[in-house]
């Protein structure tokens, strides 16, 4: 098992990634609380592990709430149900709220610990690739709206994360493949020699490799720790974690959340960054090909046909990191070093939209 810290005085908190860490009573009783637990899953994830998480959870009283699988159930409505629950069987405020799944469910369950009575405890068991390198580490929580991804929510840090790189065997491809992108950015933003490893082992990683994939999990969870800790609630280096966001947001709530998994739509969104850090004058074309290349190996898409410029640029004007009015984007220098900027030349915007859109 692979320890690691998130570094934030009082609320630090452990991450453990490993084989078989939901089944393990010992462990659970270190982690969660022994007192009311709230489980929320899916009911995909809940048939598959649910039992076996309930039976390692001795002796805790067990409330339910199932959810409804995929992204477009990452709702108002849906919170409202997780909260309805807590309400209806009385929980107090020692309870703990446990989510099991993948981004959503961990999106979902961590802004209702927020909310319900002001704050209760969470913590994070993700199921899938990318919840276990991204999603589940570092307190943001929410849900989306029509008009745009994740606009309402709160920062809600977990009190453990446990990633049990098991249920990885029961991921489908393409959620392994779109959780590969969130893996691909923590080498574009800060790891150089990361990304080198990532293109001599992808193989192992799609073939579902264990020792590869928790190479690439605690790797991509040392970087994403280390960020969170110098800047908690993203008013610095932060915001450097949404490379190629700003774009594939833009994807996800033009498309209705329906079409394009979250790692689908930013791994296009990070060749995008890409792009118009080229068009900048900042990264070489070898490192953008490097990138287009890597992309195509994982069987990621690279543009957006279904989504035309026009209407990606009006998404993109709600996305959380305008600030002013003004559109800011983290671009990059060179695989391994990235910046947040909103001084940029309008054509170099104009000309990817243009490219991939459309």
């Amino acid at each position: 098992m692979n320890t690691l810290t998130v570094e934030l005085a009082e609320r630090s908190y452990p991450i453990l990634i490993g084989p078989g860490l939901l089944g393990n009573a010992a462990l659970l009783d270190e982690h969660v609380p022994r007192r009311a637990v709230l489980l929320v899953s899916n009911t995909t994830v809940a048939a598959l592990y649910g039992a076996a998480l309930k039976l390692a959870l001795k002796d805790r009283p067990i409330i339910e709430a199932i959810l409804p699988d995929g992204e477009s159930y990452k709702t108002l409505a849906t919170l409202a149900r997780i909260l309805d629950v807590a309400v209806t069987n009385r929980l107090a405020r020692d309870c703990t709220v446990v989510a099991l799944g993948g981004g959503v469910v961990g999106d979902l369950a961590g802004f209702a610990a927020a909310c319900y009575l002001r704050g209760v405890d969470f913590v994070q068991i993700p199921t899938t690739l990318l919840a276990q390198v991204d999603s589940s580490v570092g307190g943001k929580t929410g849900v989306n709206h029509p008009g745009g991804k994740n606009l309402i929510g709160a920062f809600h840090q977990p009190i453990a994360v446990l990633a049990d790189t098991d249920t990885l065997a029961t991921l489908p491809p393409r959620e392994l493949r779109a959780g590969l992108a969130e893996v691909i950015k923590y080498g574009l933003i800060h790891d150089a020699a990361f990304f080198d490893w990532l293109e001599v082992n992808i193989d192992r990683l799609l073939a579902g490799n264990p020792e590869a994939l928790t190479h690439a999990i605690r790797r991509s969870c040392e970087v994403k720790a280390e960020i969170v800790g110098r800047d908690e609630r993203e008013r610095g280096d932060r915001a450097l974690l949404n490379l190629g966001h700003t774009f594939g947001h833009a994807i996800e709530s033009a498309t209705g959340y329906s079409t394009w998994l979250h790692g689908e739509a930013v791994g296009a969104g990070m060749l995008m960054a890409a792009a118009m850090s080229r068009e900048c004058g900042l990264m070489s074309a070898t490192d953008v090909a490097r990138l287009r290349a890597l992309l195509h190996r994982v069987g990621l898409p690279i543009a957006a046909p279904d989504v035309s410029p026009a209407v990606a640029l009006e998404h993109m004007k709600i996305d959380k990191k305008v600030k002013a009015g003004r559109m800011r984007f983290v671009l990059l220098k060179r695989i391994g070093a990235a910046i947040v900027t909103a001084d940029y030349p309008p054509e170099a915007l104009q000309t990817t939209l243009t490219g991939y859109f459309g």
